[in-house]
């Protein structure tokens, strides 16, 4: 678990740019971010803000065009993608809007999958989160014999069965209906307070940033 002393996530100055067949177009324009060990903040802003854009940089997917980004002690900006990639593997999960299981995989396999390769897969571990996202009964299914709801409830486990500090999630309700997306949100949102992770989401949804401990809104390249 992380201590609310340490600073998970720190951002100074963040910019970003992306070149276009009209030119260059700034994304990020001198975020500022300051994340603490087990807190929960939601990022809002309209559509094309660069709230994506923000999380990939958090989650070394991409690296910023200047300023200080440091996640969970690694410099962002100057670490190899090898270095990234490893952080990425070993101490960040991320949930995604398409959920991104692999189909061939079963439920069970699939819950597993990045604590295996992170090293730390815990059988006992991956059983109470299966118990805690009502997916007991389902572990010898595959993704496409499960619903929408069931599908993220899936990709939350994974992201969450080898105890990283940091999660991402990236518009995680954006494909479920109103009520399923709620329950999944708050269901995410009970596991990783349960657990002391840092959550950073990306929401359109006011109603799930509430939920968080806090909410910042990116707009014109900024955080407010």
């Amino acid at each position: 678990m992380n201590s609310r002393d340490a600073e998970v996530v720190s951002a100074r100055g963040i910019t970003k740019a992306f070149g276009t067949a009209g030119g260059t177009v700034a994304v990020l324009n001198g975020v500022d971010l300051s994340l603490r060990g087990g807190e929960s903040v939601a990022v809002t802003g309209e559509s094309g803000s660069g709230k994506s854009t923000l999380l990939h940089l958090i989650g070394g997917l991409d690296v910023p065009d200047a300023g200080a980004l440091t996640v969970l002690g690694t410099d962002l900006r100057t670490a190899a993608d090898r270095a990234r990639a490893a952080l990425r593997r070993d101490r960040i999960g991320m949930v995604f809007q398409q959920f991104n299981l692999i189909p061939s995989l079963t439920v069970a396999a699939n819950l597993a999958f990045q604590a295996r390769l992170a090293g730390r897969h815990d059988p006992a571990r991956v059983k109470a989160l299966a118990a805690a996202l009502g997916l007991s009964d389902l572990m010898g299914r595959y993704p496409e014999q499960l619903s929408g709801g069931q599908q993220q409830r899936v990709a939350i486990g994974r992201a969450l069965a080898g105890q990283p500090p940091l999660v991402l999630a990236d518009e995680p309700t954006g494909n479920l209906d109103e009520a399923t997306g709620d329950a999944v949100a708050a269901l995410m949102l009970s596991l990783v307070r349960q657990q002391g992770t840092t959550l950073v989401l990306v929401t359109h949804s006011l109603r799930l940033a509430a939920l968080c401990d806090r909410r910042v809104h990116l707009s014109a390249g900024r955080l407010a």
